[in-house]
């Protein structure tokens, strides 16, 4: 008999009768429960950053990290909030889909800006900053609005509890 030990908890081995995953398919199990922990890690992280980079363009710092944080923060927070929104695409499409989406919000910001002769670097920021919080927030409302399946407020009433 073998003791096998994952994850804090001790299992008992004999032969085949443990169901569950083969022994062919060894520490890979783990793995993607590491990265759905790390995620909200990641997600932190590059709020942090993203917001460093507004911070520092908007305070006129000069640093030498403040280049490319401020460049992170103008492509990933419309990219976020672009992702937000795209939940029901596969992630590679959604990732593919933001990114454009967020370099095609920075570029007509910047054009609308010029065009109307009030570019500077900190109405650009603050304005991709309003954008991807809009962007962030539309569904959220739609989703409050839109949350009774579709039936409207003139339904059957079957969905009451009583």
């Amino acid at each position: 008999m073998q003791i096998i030990q994952r994850s804090g908890e001790s299992m008992q081995r004999s032969g085949n009768s443990v169901p569950g995953p083969g022994p062919g398919s060894g520490s890979g199990s783990g793995s993607g429960s590491a990265r759905t922990d790390s995620l909200p890690l990641l997600a932190g992280a590059a709020v942090g950053v993203g917001g460093v980079g507004a911070a520092l363009a908007l305070a006129d710092v000069a640093s030498p990290l403040r280049a490319p944080f401020t460049l992170f923060f103008l492509l990933a927070a419309p990219a976020l909030a672009l992702a937000a929104s795209l939940r029901r695409l596969d992630a590679l499409t959604r990732a593919v889909v933001a990114v454009v989406g967020a370099a095609a919000l920075d570029l007509l910001v910047a054009q609308v800006m010029i065009a109307t002769h009030t570019w500077s670097v900190r109405g650009g920021i603050v304005a991709v900053g309003v954008l991807s919080g809009l962007l962030l927030l539309t569904p959220l409302a739609l989703g409050r609005n839109g949350s009774d399946g579709g039936t409207g407020t003139g339904g059957s009433g079957a969905r009451r509890g009583g």
